[in-house]
């Protein structure tokens, strides 16, 4: 399986070196939101690399560490002479102090959430902003001394050098998020940074992007064949739509009915790619996958059983279509950031359909048109494309289905139960006019019975947890507080309607310390 070649683009870009800050995507997909271009890069990119990108600007990112701890990461100094703008985040910017002679020290006072700064100066990065800001703080050092030349451009009651500035280098630095939702005037201060200071234009739009991925493709691709896998969902959707408009029928799309899609879905699916006009091999292995789910419990054997699965159909239909010699995949630039940069050891939650690909034995050349772009690009793209709003906006669905809904051991009568459950939750959810505004609001079918009364008679069965949660990315999230008689209607409907429910409960946890999915 061959990856296509390292991501450029021509377009005016602000390189962001990730320290290992938990915002540090944030930083980028703000950057997007203006209309610069931003790609992370690793800490430890070497300055010939940065430089072949002909940054407009640099910026730092926020991270972990101490600057001054054995092991922490640092950059290549040369990133303060390169002559373009370099903004420093928190970590950055104790970074920038530690390499250029100034002093980091532990804070008396760590700074860990909402801090108010003043801005003391006329500066070019707090251009248009008030001089009394609320700002997210996330820091256990602080700046003492700035190095030589610098201004000290906003302090805080715990921070005496809260923003400093060298203008004539063309050096700045931010104690703060600036990137962070909490951060009062936060996509202001970075607009600065890219119009005012770096000089960009915005010139990153997904017009040009779908014009320039389509001419990517041509190029990649020549006179080969695409297949691609679908699951229905957005991201396999516009990456399809994207290679068809491309290279149109030597493109073939492959769905795969695992028997754990909701309900209808399928067939829905199929519709909508007709109406699309995408050439769809519909090929139903619901049987086989739940005969391999049969008497399995353990969630992470039920995502590498479907995963397997899959592959197993897959090539199976591939072969039967003829020869291709490239495989079209709905990889986001999320998924090559995890790949490429990480600092330090991350735990594994759990596996992911998509990540790894296929076997090698596929010997496919892979077309990634989605691998520049974050999800809510993706869903731009797909509006540029033509796709209606109600499937663009769909809320994001796992890859194993409601295997990982139902806990325990799937079957066709669990996933009866759930199908109906689920579906009156997206139902109810739609009409009050919540559905947009959720990253994702489903059913989970619990292996618990319990008493009930029904009618006089006494029950025991199954309960339903409803899930509904509000995030930017899924990377954290936060239960919905979603309006009482919602919840009173789902959960009447779902006992009245599903006979083998007598109990729905609520999922009141954020993410962490839960994870969005239950398995």
């Amino acid at each position: 399986m061959s990856h296509p070649p390292d991501l450029t683009v021509n377009h005016q870009t602000i390189v962001v070196l990730d320290f290992g800050s938990q915002f540090t995507q944030l930083i980028a997909r703000r950057l997007r939101e203006l209309s610069v271009y931003a790609e992370i890069l690793p800490f430890d990119t070497p300055i010939e690399k940065i430089r072949a990108r002909k940054p407009a600007g640099i910026i730092l990112s926020g991270g972990p560490n101490s600057a001054s701890d054995a092991g922490a990461p640092h950059c290549d100094t040369a990133v303060y002479d390169t002559g373009v703008p370099v903004l420093g985040i928190c970590y950055g910017m104790q970074l920038m102090t530690h390499a250029l002679g100034g002093q980091v020290a532990p804070a008396p006072h760590r700074e860990f959430g909402l801090a108010t700064i003043q801005i003391t100066r006329d500066a070019p990065l707090f251009a248009s902003v008030p001089t009394e800001l609320r700002v997210w703080a996330s820091h256990g050092d602080f700046v003492k001394a700035p190095p030589v030349g610098f201004e000290i451009t906003a302090t805080s009651a715990n921070a005496p050098v809260a923003a400093m500035a060298f203008a004539d280098r063309r050096l700045y630095a931010l104690l703060f998020h600036p990137e962070v939702a909490h951060t009062d005037f936060g996509l202001e201060i970075l607009r600065n940074f890219a119009y005012g200071i770096c000089g960009c234009t915005g010139d990153w739009t997904m017009k040009s992007f779908v014009q320039e991925a389509t001419e990517r493709i041509r190029q990649q691709v020549g006179d080969g064949r695409v297949v691609c896998g679908l699951s229905g969902g957005v991201d396999s959707t516009v990456a399809a739509m994207l290679i068809h408009h491309a290279i149109g029928d030597r493109l073939t799309c492959i769905l795969v009915d695992n028997g754990v899609m909701r309900q209808d879905e399928g067939e829905q699916i199929r519709r909508r790619f007709e109406r699309l006009a995408l050439p769809l091999v519909f090929a139903d292995a619901a049987d086989l996958f739940l005969t391999r789910l049969i008497g399995i419990t353990d969630p992470e054997q039920k995502r590498k059983i479907i995963g397997a699965t899959f592959i197993d159909v897959f090539e199976e239909e591939a072969t039967k279509l003829g020869s291709f010699d490239f495989l079209g995949q709905g990889t986001l630039y999320p998924d090559v950031i995890e790949s490429v940069s990480v600092v330090g050891p991350s735990a594994a939650i759990k596996s992911h359909h998509n990540v790894g690909g296929l076997p090698e034995r596929m010997r496919f050349k892979l077309v990634e048109p989605l691998r520049l772009l974050f999800k809510d690009e993706v869903r731009r793209v797909g509006e540029e494309l033509g796709l209606d709003e109600e499937f663009v906006w769909r809320q994001p669905f796992p890859g194993p289905g409601l295997a990982v809904r139902i806990l325990g051991e799937v079957s066709q009568s669990r996933l009866h139960l759930l199908r109906r459950a689920d579906h009156i939750v997206s139902e109810e959810v739609k009409k009050a006019g919540c559905y947009k505004r959720l990253w994702q609001s489903f059913a989970v079918l619990l292996p618990i019975q319990s008493v009930g009364v029904m009618g006089d008679a006494r029950t025991y069965e199954y309960t339903i947890a409803v899930r509904a949660v509000e995030s930017k990315d899924g990377m954290t999230a936060d239960w919905a507080r979603l309006p009482h008689e919602l919840l009173a209607t789902i959960s009447s409907r779902i006992v009245n309607e599903v006979k083998g429910i007598n109990r729905v409960v609520y999922d009141i946890s954020s993410k962490p310390p839960s994870t969005i999915e239950w398995e």
